[in-house]
């Protein structure tokens, strides 16, 4: 069984910064790709940021003020969240593609999800 736990969440003044920490566990020897994903009330679950062996990409709307980090040996991903914006507000899911495991491949994995509130 692998599991993605994200912490980090909160709330957060517009223009502060977050910082959001996905860490997986189980008998994992590799993942192929990690990231992050978002979903406001009401709204899509969209793509916020991903890493993998092929590069990084970021949503349009987070791109130059977030940056996405990963430790593989640790199996654990980051979210360095700059220049938050009331409309960043939304529960923050990691996701990971391809973990490969004692048991096999798990080839969609998620998180429970964070919330991060950007308000004044």
């Amino acid at each position: 069984q692998v599991q993605l736990v994200e912490s980090g969440g909160g709330l957060m003044q517009p223009g502060g910064s977050l910082r959001l920490s996905c860490a997986a566990s189980g008998s994992i020897f590799g993942i192929y790709a990690m990231g992050w994903y978002r979903q406001a009330p009401g709204k899509q679950r969209e793509l916020v940021a991903i890493t993998s062996g092929g590069g990084t990409n970021y949503g349009d709307s987070v791109k130059g003020r977030f940056s996405i980090s990963r430790d593989n040996a640790k199996n654990t991903v980051n979210l360095q969240m700059n220049s938050l914006k009331p409309e960043d507000t939304a529960v923050y899911y990691c996701h990971a593609d391809s973990v490969f495991t004692r048991g096999g491949k798990y080839r969609d994995v998620w998180g429970q999800g964070t919330l991060v509130t950007v308000s004044s």
